[in-house]
């Protein structure tokens, strides 16, 4: 075994982990007072983290025998994850500081780095172990910032469901994985996928059924979706925002690997359920979103939505699908984390958080230009064109239709027209409701800057990356058909 090798190609989640450990070591000598630069630091050493991914972190194949798998798909779910995280450290310090409670504290940060190694290792998994040890490692870490306001019952609580129903799903993805080892012999994906090409053993089957729920938790997919907008409202909003942006991708990168390279012989098995969660996401995520008033709620059940929609890429089960999944990861990041900053906005005159949709009303006369800003991010998740939203839910369904799924297609594009109303209602209550009290202007430059820059991504400008994010989630999805 050469480990200079194996090394380079986890060299990322080697950066993430030491620099979280010198961090922790930081916090806990420094205290309070070390928490901005340790925030900072923590954002440089994922920049870092994504730096290393240039060179064998992206194609160095398999290393430690197989456990772990360094390609391009693995790095483009990396790029966007390692984003997402820093976007989370960003928003932090200006939310904890206006808001009553806790103080931001130094460790905030080092759990997002220690979130963030278990996100790579879980898009990086080739193996059942190194699947679960990575998520485990991400979901430890995100319970703990679930309830990070001590002192705030709702956070409490939102940890304490998180805790209590991902140790339940947990539960089940680890007797799915002593199914399918107890009937495959192997907990590899090669040698599980070997197993599955023999013929259909019944204790596959069941094994599949139960991995496929147990990350079917962790996407917030129908039905399994039940912890999402508690935690969502619980959760202080920073933590809210990271956890509909960088765990989505992590566990959608995991899914699609363990159904692709893992389970790919069987996919007329695992199509059905991957057909059943999309659809019952699309619908249950739209209706339910309906009859919120609160918006952290809304954009809870509008997560379920829209994992519904890229569940449609996965149902295709080919290499158009996969791309698509990831062109619409990508859209649906810049999409969240937007939306939640504009959310950061929302304050009353003591500085304190609203989160009632009713507050938002004639805000185009009152804060015209976050107006704009969330009414770019609402049409845009609504799929509405020209906004780049459209070619997100585009590219799912194409790949859907070219894989034979066109009833598929045709009820989620139906279905989507569900979702558009309550969008629409939040850009109906800014331009059209008499206005409410106006939000005190935020003095965060990179909170303003960050919406800016999100924004003019998912409007038509973000068309103009099309040839580059077409041409690389093309390569990130070839990278799990090696045959084709």
């Amino acid at each position: 075994m050469d480990y200079a090798a194996n090394l380079a190609m986890t060299l990322p989640e080697v950066i993430l982990g030491l620099g979280a450990v010198a961090l922790m070591l930081v916090s806990a000598w420094g205290g309070s007072a070390s928490t901005r630069a340790v925030s900072w630091t923590a954002v440089a050493i994922l920049a870092g983290a994504g730096v290393a991914l240039i060179g064998p972190a992206s194609y160095g194949g398999s290393a430690f025998d197989g456990l772990y798998r360094a390609d391009a798909f693995a790095a483009f779910a990396k790029v966007l994850i390692f984003i997402a995280a820093a976007v989370a450290i960003l928003m932090a310090p200006d939310f904890f500081q206006r808001t009553s409670g806790d103080d931001l504290r130094p460790e905030y940060p080092v759990l997002i780095l220690l979130s963030a190694a278990g996100m790579g290792m879980m898009v990086s998994a080739s193996d059942l172990l190194t699947l679960y040890v990575g998520l485990e490692l991400q979901s430890l870490s995100a319970y703990v910032l679930a309830s990070f306001m001590r002192r705030d019952t709702r956070s409490a609580e939102a940890g304490l469901k998180y805790f209590v129903l991902g140790a339940l799903a947990s539960g089940i993805l680890l007797y799915g994985i002593s199914l399918v080892y107890g009937f495959s012999g192997t907990t590899l994906f090669g040698g599980i996928a070997a197993a599955y090409a023999q013929g259909n053993s019944l204790g596959l089957l069941f094994g599949l059924v139960f991995v496929f729920a147990g990350i079917a938790f962790k996407i917030s997919a129908v039905p399994f979706h039940m912890w999402t907008p508690d935690v969502y409202e619980g959760a202080p909003t920073p933590v809210t925002a990271f956890f509909a942006s960088a765990p989505k991708v992590a566990a959608m990168g995991l899914a699609v690997r363990v159904a692709v390279e893992a389970m790919g012989p069987a996919t007329d098995q695992w199509r059905q359920i991957v057909i059943f969660a999309a659809l019952a996401s699309i619908v249950l995520g739209a209706v339910a979103a309906i009859g919120q008033t609160n918006i952290k709620r809304l954009l809870a059940y509008s997560s379920i939505n829209n994992v519904g929609f890229a569940l449609v890429g996965l149902a295709a089960g080919t290499p158009d699908g996969v791309s698509g999944v990831l062109v619409y990861l990508t859209i649906y990041v810049a999409m969240t984390l937007g939306s939640f900053l504009v959310v950061l906005q929302m304050r009353d005159d003591e500085g304190q958080p609203v989160e009632e949709i009713v507050a938002l009303s004639g805000m185009s006369r009152t804060r015209p230009g976050l107006a704009a800003a969330l009414a770019i991010f609402m049409f845009s998740l609504a799929g509405i064109p020209p906004l780049f939203g459209f070619y997100a839910k585009f590219a799912v369904f194409d790949a859907a239709v070219k894989a034979g799924l066109f009833p598929l297609a045709v009820i989620g594009i139906a279905a989507s027209t569900i979702g558009a109303y309550y969008y629409l209602r939040v850009v109906k209550t800014m331009y059209f409701d008499e206005p409410a009290a106006a939000f005190p202007k935020g003095n965060s430059p990179v909170e303003g800057g960050l919406i800016v820059l999100t924004a003019a991504f998912v409007s038509p400008l973000g068309y103009l990356a099309i040839p580059l994010l077409g041409g690389w989630t093309m390569a990130a999805a070839r990278a799990l058909f090696p045959a084709i």
